[in-house]
């Protein structure tokens, strides 16, 4: 009778195939990413374009639709942030445009490359040579 396995046999056997692990790191590393361009956006590419354009600063720019009382905070539409945002999604397209279009360049070279020449046959040595013929009388007698 087989033993039936348990879900957390099941989850273990799931989360420890190769694909899955990768997709994992892949995933940290990307959330490690969109930090740093968000922080690259924000901190160093939009303070000169607020500078150029008079001084303005992206992360005040909204929309106030509805003001603040002393029971409620205003209700504004923050679109300042939002160009943040689509700059940091440019930048990251952008980059990963870029990695998966190396990683093409390198698969290409890779398949371009001439195989290695097959290794020459060795000739026989006078033993086996000697041995074939004995072989070869042997079975014609």
């Amino acid at each position: 009778m087989k033993k039936k396995e348990s879900i957390l046999d099941q989850f273990k056997a799931f989360a420890m195939r190769g694909n899955v692990v990768d997709l994992a790191v892949g995933i940290i590393i990307g959330a490690a990413f969109g930090k740093i361009v968000s922080s690259v956006v924000a901190d160093i590419i939009m303070p000169p374009i607020g500078v150029l354009l008079g001084g303005i600063d992206f992360k005040d720019l909204a929309i106030t639709l509805k003001a603040a009382t002393e029971n409620t905070a205003a209700v504004q539409i923050n679109y300042g942030l939002f160009l943040n945002t689509i700059i940091d999604f440019i930048i990251i397209a952008w980059a990963i445009f870029m990695l998966v279009k190396l990683l093409d360049a390198m698969k290409k070279k890779e398949e371009a490359a001439p195989a290695p020449p097959a290794p020459s046959p060795v000739p026989p040595s006078e033993d086996v040579l000697l041995l074939r013929e004995i072989r070869d009388l042997l079975k014609s007698k």
